[in-house]
């Protein structure tokens, strides 16, 4: 599938860490999409990743969907049928959960500067991330891969840190 064919407004899925910020950055400089990354509309900014009150979450998210060109990375069900309602494209980041736990330590020990990244905010390696990451996401992945196969909009699944590598040359997404 060629990447035109996700249409202007896109949302990218998948566990965490599993490259979903990078993806979506990388789409939006090659398509000239704004980027939206859930984390940063839940979380408040200059916090330890402090959840937002529900209703401001979702304030800001269906103010982002509104908008006629996007990419938007993160899962966070609260709004995902208006999400889904206002996608043009999917895609869907299913990779493995070593993978996921592997890209997290990565991330948090060795990365100083990352897509997507809190304001103001330091990763740090935390035990509930950690626990997240090896207990809810194989769950999340059957859940997310379910809702994949159902909706009906152009979509393309990316089942390994290969695929997706692979994805960024066919589509030409410069690092």
């Amino acid at each position: 599938m060629h990447l035109s064919e996700l249409g202007d407004r896109i949302c990218i899925l998948g566990p965490s860490n599993s490259g979903k910020s990078t993806l979506a950055d990388a789409i939006a400089r090659k398509r000239d999409l704004a980027t939206v990354h859930l984390d940063q509309l839940f979380h408040l900014p200059n916090t330890d990743w402090e959840a937002r009150p529900r209703d401001e979450f979702i304030a800001l998210h269906d103010a982002a969907i509104a908008g006629e060109r996007w990419v938007m990375d993160g899962n966070y069900s609260a709004g995902m049928p208006q999400r889904f309602r206002r996608a043009t494209g999917l895609i869907l980041l299913d990779i493995s959960t070593p993978a996921s736990l592997l890209r997290y330590f990565r991330r948090t020990l060795l990365e100083r500067e990352r897509r997507g990244a809190l304001e103001g905010g330091r990763d740090s390696v935390k035990w509930d991330m950690i626990r997240h990451i090896t207990v809810a996401t194989p769950k999340n992945r059957k859940r997310y891969l379910a809702m994949f196969e159902q909706i009906d909009l152009p979509k393309v699944q990316l089942s390994s840190l290969r695929a997706i590598k692979k994805c960024f040359r066919e589509w030409d997404l410069a690092r």
